[in-house]
């Protein structure tokens, strides 16, 4: 075991905020690293040092290797935590940080090489015994061999990038005459976005759920999953509002299901935080991929579980067993999350600038993670979730009705944001009986033009 002195946290925003809180209870010093459009972010200023590693663009900054290993070794730290984002799923990263004798917070790199590489999570996922949805046992190129699997898994199928996500390097193929496009055009997207033209096929299911289990690991042998998150509702493939637990799943079904996921990452030997994510059909899981990191929407898990994931990330990354055992954690009541952009809340274009006033809601099992204050001014060059709002109620009912109140508290003058967006969301009869798939928003969204 490796005690933890000082870490520096290679991100921005809430999350660096989120990771600098947990080392502030852990009696870990904390190092910012920032871009020159970050100088005054509410992380930089709370944490014990900061380090500015470049300009504004992620490129020359928050992806630089080179400078936040050099702002490790300046600052003393002797682990870094990567967040979301950026460079949490980069291999070479967490190896580059091993080989400079600093603890990654974060998973082994084979792992995330191999769960970065949708190919080969497929494969792997299905060794571990996870179901899979029909489709390629690899990667596909020739034209013929793609036909004959496409007519065997039964059209509509889809055509997906090996790497990256959001949607690019995807595409939903109809009918045979259409596929030699849309092979080449998802090669094309994969090649210009991650530098990768690989694509696979799987079947295209119609109307699905997004649903994934948290999961973790303490790198020798032993993993326990705490439930599961309801993500399906989403805009372009982006995360609009996430719950826990599901609406459709059964108690029975999250100990079963549970359980397979957890084996899966005993088996692999898996260390820290890990989310698996499967589309649901008809009362089926289907594996789709592997987030080798913390989820943007982790807090819901820690309101219905009471167990802290960034300190549990901390404790397995110094070599410590997990704090809690599965037949430890209870599932109660219900939370939801509402991901606060800096957006137009009907065109979603961005809404950058200074904020003028800003009040957070507050009251009883009433969360705001958010790196936000007044006078802030919101940069240009970043993702534009300026917060996330987290609820939590002992009935879903009630939890939508302490989100709904903790809505209409939110202030945020001086840019455009999404909470009008959540506001109308809470009041659609579909939502409030949880009746609602992957596909259900933006049909919602078209249906308001």
């Amino acid at each position: 075991m490796a005690k933890i002195e000082k870490l520096l946290i290679a991100n921005r925003g809430e999350i660096a905020l989120r990771i600098h809180r947990a080392c502030k209870e852990m009696g870990i010093r904390t190092v910012a690293v920032h871009s020159t459009a970050d100088a005054d972010a509410m992380h930089v200023r709370l944490a014990d040092e900061a380090i500015c590693i470049g300009p504004p663009a992620a490129g020359q900054s928050y992806l630089n290797i080179p400078n936040i290993i050099s702002a490790a070794e300046i600052s003393g730290a002797d682990a870094i935590h990567p967040g979301y984002g950026f460079l949490s799923e980069n291999a070479k990263f967490a190896e580059i940080v091993e080989s400079h004798g600093i603890i990654f917070v974060g998973p082994k790199p084979e792992h995330i090489r191999i769960m970065g590489d949708k190919v080969e999570a497929k494969r792997t996922a299905g060794a571990l015994g996870l179901p899979l949805v029909p489709g390629s046992d690899g990667a596909i190129s020739d034209l013929e061999e793609a036909k004959k699997l496409a007519a065997d898994v039964g059209y509509p199928v889809l055509i997906k990038a090996a790497s990256g996500g959001g949607g690019r390097g995807m595409k939903v193929v109809p009918s045979e005459d259409q596929l030699e496009s849309a092979m080449q055009q998802a090669g094309s997207e994969a090649k210009a976005a991650f530098g990768d033209a690989t694509v696979y096929m799987e079947k295209y299911l119609g109307n699905p759920r997004h649903i994934e289990f948290q999961v973790f690991g303490d790198g020798n042998g032993n993993a326990i999953h705490l439930g599961e998150r309801d993500c399906s509702l989403q805009r372009r493939h982006q995360k609009v509002l996430e719950e826990a637990t599901s609406p459709v799943i059964t108690p029975q079904e999250r100990a079963r299901m549970g359980g397979v996921v957890a084996k899966a990452m005993a088996d692999m030997g898996y260390r820290g935080a890990g989310t698996i994510e499967f589309l649901w059909e008809d009362g089926k899981f289907y594996f789709i991929e592997m987030n080798t990191r913390l989820q943007v929407e982790h807090p819901v898990t820690e309101m219905i579980t009471g167990v802290d994931l960034v300190r549990e990330q901390i404790r397995v990354a110094e070599g410590m067993p997990l704090s809690v055992a599965q037949d430890e954690i209870e599932f109660r009541g219900h939370a939801i999350e509402c991901r606060i952009n800096a957006e137009d809340p009907k065109t979603f274009a961005p809404s950058p600038g200074q904020i003028t006033y800003y009040h957070a809601p507050g009251g009883m099992h009433v969360r705001v993670d958010s790196g936000i204050y007044a006078g802030y001014r919101i940069p240009p060059y970043y993702d534009s979730m300026i917060a996330k709002l987290i609820v939590f109620g002992r009935t879903r009912e009630g939890c939508i009705m302490r989100l709904r109140r903790a809505l209409d508290e939110f202030v945020v003058e001086g840019v455009k944001t999404t909470v009008p967006l959540h506001q109308a969301l809470l009041d659609q009869p579909d939502f409030l009986s949880g009746n609602y798939t992957i596909k259900w928003l933006e049909e919602w969204l078209a249906s308001q033009d």
